[in-house]
């Protein structure tokens, strides 16, 4: 009994970690790992654009190199306000909020 408690337990929190790494733009979906490309041909233009910075990454061969890191926001939909993180013209992280 104990053992079924775990896999669902387990189970519950793959499908909220799934639900917060994707994103609904009218019928189309991102995910992370998407392409700048990608998410701006699925979800148009951004309200607001920034640019964070840069952070060093090292590649499988041990190469250092600076990727540029962008915020993009979009919404308010249905009063929340969507905040995508770009890491070198790849989409990493999605997060919501509700717009005031």
């Amino acid at each position: 009994m104990r053992n079924a408690l775990l896999i669902v337990l387990g189970l519950l929190f793959a499908g909220a970690a799934q639900a917060s790494s994707t994103l609904r733009c009218g019928s189309k979906l991102i995910s992370t790992g998407d392409l700048a490309g990608e998410v701006l041909d699925k979800c148009g233009e951004p309200v607001s654009r920034d640019f964070l910075g840069y952070r060093e990454v090292v590649d499988y061969y041990g190469y250092a190199s600076e990727v540029a890191i962008e915020e993009w926001i979009y919404g308010p939909r249905n009063g929340m306000l969507y905040f995508l993180r770009l890491e070198g013209n790849r989409l990493i992280k999605i997060d919501s909020k509700r717009g005031d």
